[in-house]
């Protein structure tokens, strides 16, 4: 019988197909009987679109705004909630919305007689600054939406405070008609909760060199005449105490989710004293990195139970009774939920995946137990066949560690493997962003654009991510460069031990904090020689040029818990950057950059390629694709269609693999 080798297996999975599935839908809410959320449009410049879903809609989700509109914002880097609706007895809805082009809030009525067009509720931003909007909190008994405004000044100064918006739209041309709700003070905040009797207020804060991960504060504030907070005390929280969560219940319970014990759990809080009850004990997360603010893994029910998303490894939904701790969770195929959940009466609604389904929005009844799908149906574009089969496995680092990873074997319906004596398939080792995330399993098809055509994929959830404890995620305190390179590594190496993989085709890949990782592994002094070739997306790459000024607020002292405070360890941020040790790159690496980043801006890369040039010699085969008009990560079905391509044509060209449809590639010294 002949035998097709790995890499040479024809697919049905397209570059073009993995774009067009590219993101999934976000920001899920509820406005009375109605549920809404923001989905990707890769195919529209890779806008956010807002959608909406009627009761008696049939279920046919409606996209409410054409192209430009684009329901984003650039709040600390990376956006945070960008749009709020109040329900109203006539008239239809009121949607309020922050647009990714002028960073301003607008107010949408969909029903309006003719379609009205969005009008402005926020100001323009003044010569030389920026304001920027999330976490929107209507009150329309009080006529203003509650958010956070972030101000970029002049100078390069930023501040944020929670501000109150009138909705009748005065502030689009008064600024002064804006409302600061509190005196400005931690640099980083969330939009205040208000309590259901409207007495006070909670929302989390910190300052830097903290991330929202390593200590946030729980505050408290009473709500005076003059609609602004007073008397603001810090609740709970502190340096190591890291609070994801604070909403009231709509019986007046405080409820955080708090990772005190090492976990984060669900617990109740007195508003007044800050003690605290740990209303579910678990060595399980019940919340992860707070990357987005406005994200949400628990949502209070009127019947006093509270909807939670938990898991190790993995973010399941479970329905939480306080006064028994009792969790219950929801049937169905879904390991995971992303941060969204919507409460209507006695149903749940969230967005679910799973390892054979992409991203849906899923609805659980909590009085008959069911679950059903809303809207986003997954519907398989190829045969299923086709896509990998998921083996989440747990691998020994160094000094006995454990590491988790989760290993996507090449699949094919048709295709005979070879024998393993005869050939073991390729693998590339994805390394995760952050680097304080995670890699959550669900059906990918830019992972099955590999897997389909014979070559293995191994998402590795290294020391340092979040799914697994605290003591996990803080193994990369000052270790950045060091655990994750080695638990990759690790996982790379057992798998070649155990004859999963060919030991001579190994690769490595990862964007953002990934790219990081990838670039260190080639450059390291253990595993230099470990990968074949890497793929290398919007990467940090220079630590000593990325703190500070160097990228974006939100993560410019992020540096201090990865590697150390700059000025006490100098000798870190030199020795463990790629660009000092460019030389030690022999592997071929493919570099992808949008230019238009702010995170990881092109500089990064830039000096990279200096650093190679510098020394001389033949030089590393390899190839520079840059795309105007891209960010951090890619959005735009045309990048998207190039880099995957483009990646796929390395692995080709190293690994000795010819095919008729290979796609082009240069590799220049």
């Amino acid at each position: 019988m002949a035998h097709d080798r790995y890499g040479t297996w024809p697919s049905p999975i397209d570059a073009a197909l993995v774009a067009a599935h590219d993101g999934k839908p976000e920001y899920l809410g509820a406005v009375g009987e109605e549920l809404w959320w923001t989905a990707p449009r890769p195919a529209e410049g890779g806008r956010r679109a807002l959608v909406r879903l009627r009761p008696d809609g049939g279920g046919v989700a409606e996209t409410v705004l054409p192209a430009p509109w684009n329901a984003r914002n650039a709040v600390i880097g990376y956006g945070g909630h960008p749009w709020a609706g109040i329900a109203r007895p006539e008239g239809g809805p009121l949607i309020a919305f922050t647009d990714h082009g002028d960073q301003r809030v607008h107010a949408l009525e969909p029903d309006a007689p003719g379609g009205a067009a969005p009008r402005p509720l926020t100001p323009p931003a003044g010569p030389g600054g920026e304001l920027r909007w999330c976490d929107l909190r209507p009150h329309p008994e009080r006529g203003e939406l509650w958010a956070v405004l972030e101000e970029h000044r002049e100078g390069g100064t930023v501040r944020r405070v929670p501000v109150a918006i009138p909705l009748d739209g005065s502030a689009a041309t008064d600024p002064a008609a804006l409302r600061e709700l509190t005196p400005e003070g931690p640099r980083f905040v969330t939009c205040p909760r208000l309590s259901p009797d409207g007495r006070r207020a909670v929302w989390l804060a910190w300052d830097h060199p903290r991330m929202p991960w390593e200590g946030t504060e729980l505050k408290i504030a009473d709500l005076g005449p003059d609609g602004r907070l007073t008397g603001v005390r810090t609740l709970a929280g502190g340096p190591d105490e890291a609070i994801a969560q604070a909403e009231w219940a709509p019986d007046g319970t405080l409820l955080a989710t708090t990772d005190r014990t090492g976990w984060w759990n669900p617990h109740r809080v007195d508003p007044d004293t800050g003690e605290a009850v740990n209303l579910c004990p678990r060595e399980e997360e019940f919340a992860e990195g707070l990357w987005r603010i406005g994200w949400r893994w628990s949502a209070p029910l009127e019947s006093g139970l509270i909807a939670v998303l938990h898991g190790t490894g993995g973010m399941r939904l479970g329905v939480l009774d306080p006064a028994t701790g009792e969790l219950a969770d929801a049937p169905g195929p879904y390991g995971e939920w992303a941060p969204s959940l919507a409460v209507q009466g006695s149903r749940i609604t969230g967005i679910a995946a799973g390892p054979h389904t992409g991203w849906q929005i899923v609805q659980l009844d909590t009085t008959t137990g069911h679950t059903r799908v809303l809207a986003e149906h997954h519907r398989d574009p190829v045969d299923p066949a086709y896509y990998p089969r998921p083996r989440t496995r747990t691998v020994t680092g160094p000094d006995g560690r454990e590491v988790h990873a989760t290993v996507y074997p090449p699949a094919h319906p048709l295709a005979t493997a070879p024998a393993p004596e005869d050939e073991r398939p390729p693998y590339v080792i994805w390394a995760h962003g952050g680097p304080t995330s995670r890699a959550p399993v669900v059906l990918d098809l830019e992972i099955a654009y590999f897997t389909s055509r014979g070559i293995g994929v191994a998402e590795v959830n290294y020391g340092g991510s979040t799914g697994f404890g605290r003591a996990y995620r803080e193994r990369l305190r000052e270790q950045w460069g060091v655990v994750d390179v080695a638990d990759c590594a690790a996982v790379a190496r057992a798998l070649a031990d155990e004859g999963t993989a060919d030991p001579d085709r190994l690769a490595i890949r990862g964007g953002s904090a990934g790219g990081w990782t990838a670039a260190a592994s080639l450059t390291g002094a253990d595993t230099a020689g470990l990968y074949r070739c890497g793929t290398i997306s919007y990467p940090i790459l220079d630590l000593a040029s990325w703190t500070g000024p160097g990228t974006h607020d939100f993560e410019s002292r992020y540096l201090d818990s990865l590697v150390g405070p700059p000025a006490e360890v100098p000798e870190r941020y030199r020795d463990r950057s790629p660009v000092t040790h460019a030389d030690r790159i022999t592997a071929p690496f493919l570099l992808l950059q949008g230019l238009d980043d702010t995170i990881c801006p092109p500089e990064q890369a830039d000096r990279l390629l200096a650093a190679l040039a510098e020394g001389g010699g033949p030089g590393v085969p390899h190839a520079y694709l840059t795309f105007p008009g891209e960010g951090h990560g890619f959005r735009r079905a045309e990048t998207i269609v190039t880099a995957v391509e483009s990646e796929l044509a390395l692995y080709l060209t190293v690994f000795g693999v010819e095919r008729p449809d290979a796609p082009a590639l240069e590799l220049r010294r």
